[in-house]
């Protein structure tokens, strides 16, 4: 008797150890590791028991199960999970007791409870019927199903669950990818650890989405988003010391991973992303608009391009202008978080430009904002300062001050000029004037006429007494 409870026990403690299968059957042993890529992302329907290893009817139908396993074997998956030692798996799928089946068909994210009896016939008959609707299904065009599925459940990027928009920007990121994908990356990343079945996570998921595309667009791809499903990739949430979820880090090149304590909608998101941007980021580059591809590539890529119209460098001289330039410059740097475009040109190199911003030939120097995706712009009324120019800005950045139509609804016309040598202006050279032959006064009056008075005196205003 002592010798068949201690055989009882050490099978006991040998199934509590290694589970009910091996690799010999024809049952997969699924876990947190494996759980995603054979079945989440699988177009196969799969037949899963969550068993405890110390559940006795969970002993009793391991014969049968291994027997269903062999009778699907081609036509259906049949896997098992230990859900007493991963009890992330369990909870995922609310299992409340020892054995539950779940049918995982077209979405794998709502698998269906089986119900019915635990005889190998019964559950094989189960799994037929559950097949012949899925291919019913599919046969009437309902597949989207199974697209959700491989989205969502832990596979995706980005909060594990729930609808909301694309997660197209959102990286997975694994136990193979992380190193080489974030650690070695010059670019930034923000990191969401996540568990499929965590409610928060779920919340999370659609604001991680947008704000994904949002930080990747603004940023030209130097911040990036990504996701780790924490009950898949167990070695990276233990690397970092993942205790609760959603868990958010910063990873920067060189230095220690740290906690994201900003709010969890898109806007906290990505002001969060475009402050480490603006941090890492070079000042913006101030260019001199001398084509039609400069104005256009500047304007279409960012959401603002901040053009300036300089005077004409006779009128200002190269420090006058490089005083205008290094305004704009200091102005430049203090938004660069906004990932504006800066550009300038002066009077009179692009009339159509002038025209269509309303600047129309006087004013010097000028500044406008163009949102060239509305075709809208801003003029700066007041001071070309900082003081002046940060006012202006600032009521653009938070919406405040009227704007109105780009002057034919579209980018005007830009003539290819050349740039600026950085020198003072010169005189264009006129040709030598031959006075021989011209009457420089009317015959016998011996006096001097020009458009600028009698003999060098000026003319007498109308009305005047010829006095200034």
């Amino acid at each position: 008797m002592k010798g068949l409870l201690a055989g009882t026990l050490a099978c006991t403690l040998v199934l509590t150890v290694h589970g009910f299968y091996s690799s010999s059957d024809d049952v997969v042993e699924l876990n947190p590791s494996n759980f995603n890529r054979e079945v989440i992302q699988s177009d196969s329907l799969w037949l899963i028991e969550f068993y405890a290893p110390w559940c006795g009817h969970c002993q009793r139908l391991t014969a049968d199960w291994k027997k269903v396993a062999t009778a699907l074997k081609g036509v259906v998956k049949v896997g098992a999970v230990d859900a007493d030692q991963h009890k992330s798996l369990g909870g995922q799928y609310g299992i409340r007791g020892f054995p539950t089946i779940k049918i995982f068909g077209a979405n794998k994210n709502k698998p269906e409870d089986y119900q019915g009896a635990r005889s190998s016939q019964a559950i094989v008959d189960g799994a037929v019927n559950a097949l012949r609707s899925l291919v019913k299904d599919r046969m009437a065009g309902k597949t989207g199903g199974s697209e959700q599925g491989r989205q969502g459940g832990g596979g995706g990027g980005g909060g594990g669950g729930g609808g909301g928009g694309s997660k197209k920007d959102v990286v997975e990121l694994t136990d193979d990818n992380f190193d080489s994908t974030v650690l070695n990356s010059e670019e930034v990343w923000l990191v969401e650890f996540f568990a499929p079945w965590c409610g928060h996570c779920k919340n999370l998921e659609p604001e991680w989405a947008a704000a994904a595309t949002e930080v990747k667009e603004q940023t030209k791809g130097k911040i990036r988003l990504g996701a780790v499903d924490a009950t898949v990739h167990q070695g990276l949430a233990s690397r970092y010391g993942i205790r609760g979820f959603p868990t958010i880090k910063v990873f920067q090149k060189g230095e220690e991973p740290a906690d994201y304590e900003g709010g969890r909608t898109r806007s906290d998101i990505v002001a969060r992303a475009l402050d480490l941007f603006s941090s890492n980021a070079p000042p913006p580059e101030l260019l001199e608009i001398l084509n039609e591809d400069v104005l256009k590539k500047t304007c279409e890529d960012y959401q603002l391009c901040i053009i300036s119209v300089l005077p004409h460098i006779l009128d200002t001289g190269a420090s006058g202008r490089n005083a205008y330039l290094e305004v704009m410059m200091k102005m430049a740097e203090k938004y660069k978080k906004k990932i504006w475009g800066w550009l300038w040109t002066e009077a009179g190199a692009q009339m159509e430009l002038e025209s269509a911003l309303g600047i129309g030939g006087f004013g010097y120097p000028a500044m406008a904002a163009i949102n060239a995706r509305k075709m809208k712009f801003a003029l700066l009324k007041g001071s070309f300062s900082e003081t002046g120019i940060h006012e202006f800005l600032r009521d653009l950045s938070v919406g405040r001050g009227s704007t109105a139509t780009v002057g034919g609804g579209a980018l005007p016309k830009i003539h290819a000029v050349e740039p600026w040598d950085g020198k003072d202006g010169e005189l264009p050279m006129e040709d030598d004037i031959d006075l021989s032959d011209v009457e420089l006064g009317r015959p016998g009056e011996g006096r001097v006429v020009s458009p600028f008075g009698v003999d060098g005196h000026p003319p007498p205003r109308p009305g005047g007494t010829g006095t200034v």
